[in-house]
């Protein structure tokens, strides 16, 4: 079912990164992107290791200032926002999930301490005996014994620790959080737990997701919208069945063709499709090819992308 309904609570606009910009070693981490996500959606976003999309996550939690473009939050441009207490209401309402829960965390600070920071910045609660009941709920929420508050990080194993992290960004009661890669650093059998407890809060809380990843099955799971990454553009983007069943563009191809499945015979068979990407000529653009289906592509490439999708649907 979708969930496009009422405006977006995030607009994304042209938006640019770039990097020692005008020099040699200039990088062009996001060069020109555009998409929306909408209140109790969850939008992802999916590419190999420098596509651009934990800088995406960064640029619109402002912890970068971006190169050009707009990010509308609510209606407000975030790049407007100028006095510390428009910052600190829009910090309060959208937080992010790091990838990395050994990094994340001050191995200095008790676990209470780590999550109740949100809480007193923000003035979110009257006394000291209110602050340790919260930080408990928390704790319990994520899945963890309240009593876990007066450990330390290094006290818990990966797993625990980014629901650590989780309990840190639900503090505060955000709106949208961003989840950078969240599960790419833990056990493969503790992702679908952590996965799961993020849809089982998404729905008590009403939360709005961006969840960036690199596995393009792990996100066909947890996304209402998927939008692919390459080289700092939006490549394509649609539906989640969409594009894990139905996805076009070739570099979507070359990434379906990556997800291995418990079959051995399919494995025996399986045939990795190698993208083999000359530069952008510079006339793509995001076209429509069926309904909130999008690919980045020639005006001269849309008729044969269109073909293809009825013959797929065929």
């Amino acid at each position: 079912m979708s969930k496009q309904v009422g405006e977006p609570l995030l607009k994304v606009r042209h938006l640019k990164q770039y990097f020692n910009e005008g020099q040699n070693n200039e990088v062009r981490a996001i060069d020109d992107i555009s998409f929306d996500i909408y209140p109790g959606e969850t939008f992802g976003l999916v590419g190999e290791s420098g596509s651009g999309k934990t800088t995406t996550g960064r640029a619109i939690i402002r912890l970068y200032n971006p190169t050009d473009g707009q990010i509308i939050f609510e209606g407000n441009d975030i790049a407007q926002l100028k006095s510390r207490h428009d910052m600190l209401d829009f910090r309060k309402d959208i937080q992010m999930i790091f990838q990395d829960p050994y990094a994340s965390l001050n191995p200095r600070m008790k676990v209470e301490d780590i999550i109740a920071e949100g809480l007193t910045i923000h003035n979110l609660v009257k006394s000291k005996s209110d602050l340790k009941t919260k930080v408990g709920e928390l704790l319990s929420k994520v899945g963890l014994n309240p009593n876990h508050g007066s450990r330390y990080p290094h006290e818990f194993s990966g797993g625990q620790r980014q629901r650590i992290g989780i309990a840190r960004a639900l503090a505060v009661n955000p709106k949208m959080i961003v989840a950078d890669e969240p599960i790419s650093a833990l056990d493969v059998s503790i992702q679908a737990q952590v996965v799961n407890l993020l849809q089982e809060l998404q729905d008590e809380f009403d939360l709005t997701f961006l969840f960036i990843a690199h596995d393009l099955s792990m996100v066909k799971y947890i996304s209402d919208r998927i939008g692919v990454m390459y080289h700092g553009k939006l490549v394509e983007m649609g539906a989640a069945d969409e594009i894990y069943f139905h996805g076009l563009h070739p570099y979507t191809k070359s990434l379906l063709s990556a997800i291995p499945l418990p079959d051995p015979i399919y494995e025996r068979n399986r045939k990795r499709i190698t993208y083999d990407h000359a530069e952008f000529s510079g006339d793509e653009m995001m076209t429509e090819i069926a309904p909130g289906h999008y690919v980045y592509c020639r005006p001269d490439e849309v008729d044969g992308y269109k073909k293809e999708y009825q013959q797929r649907l065929g």
